[in-house]
């Protein structure tokens, strides 16, 4: 029994001693991994974001009314007006699912661009430090591809009119500031927010399992840190 424990003990610390950490893995490969990992993450998240619902059955992305709008929208579902309220925000939903497509290419085209210097701050980061350099290097050419998509989907169902109509039948509530966001904007944001949330969600869920990844190199270098 004595000769099993010492045997299982020296096999531990033979592995403990084997483990590959960051100091291990050569600047290319932590490099490629990471870049491997994050095209992975980003096109997960546009796949499950840019189709009939993604927005919408999604309740951690799902685009309500905004502010004090959105304090209208309950109270006029509480008295029996929901289903204005409900098309409103479906059109709105419906315009972010059809502009998150457009992501791809430019969140692939970021993680190429990627240097060796960017590579090992985010790897030393925290834990959704390869989401913010995307959101840091990427959003703003993202939100110019978003913008048209969004007005021309939110133009097409009369979705400018719809929420100007609500926000005058809202003020009757004494619940709607003249601030209330441009519909447009708003639903952007809203698309872009969401779309790094779930890219924020697949590094997360790749720094927790590591075997996830779908790179032999990507999964090295997620199971070194």
């Amino acid at each position: 029994m004595l000769r099993v424990t010492t045997l299982a003990a020296s096999l531990l610390l033979s592995a403990g001693a084997h483990a590959l950490t960051l100091s291990d893995l050569s600047q290319s490969d932590a490099s490629g991994g990471l870049k491997d990992a994050l095209t992975q993450g980003a096109q997960i998240a546009v796949k499950q974001l840019g189709k009939p619902g993604g927005f919408s059955n999604n309740e951690e992305v799902r685009i309500e009314l905004p502010g004090k709008l959105g304090k209208a929208a309950k109270t006029m579902k509480m008295m029996g007006m929901g289903e204005q309220v409900e098309e409103l925000e479906d059109s709105m939903n419906k315009a972010a699912e059809a502009a998150v497509p457009q992501a791809q290419a430019i969140l692939v085209d970021a993680v190429k661009k990627m240097t060796v210097s960017d590579a090992k701050a985010i790897l030393a980061g925290g834990e959704d430090s390869a989401t913010q350099y995307l959101n840091k290097s990427s959003r703003e050419q993202i939100r110019a591809k978003f913008l048209p998509i969004v007005k021309q989907a939110t133009d097409k169902v009369g979705l400018v009119q719809q929420y100007n109509g609500f926000a005058g039948q809202a003020a009757a509530f004494g619940v709607v500031d003249a601030k209330s966001a441009n519909v447009e904007n708003y639903v952007t944001e809203q698309a872009l927010d969401g779309l790094f949330k779930m890219i924020a969600e697949q590094e997360a869920s790749l720094r927790q399992n590591p075997a996830g990844a779908a790179t032999s190199l990507a999964k090295k270098v997620f199971g070194a840190l």
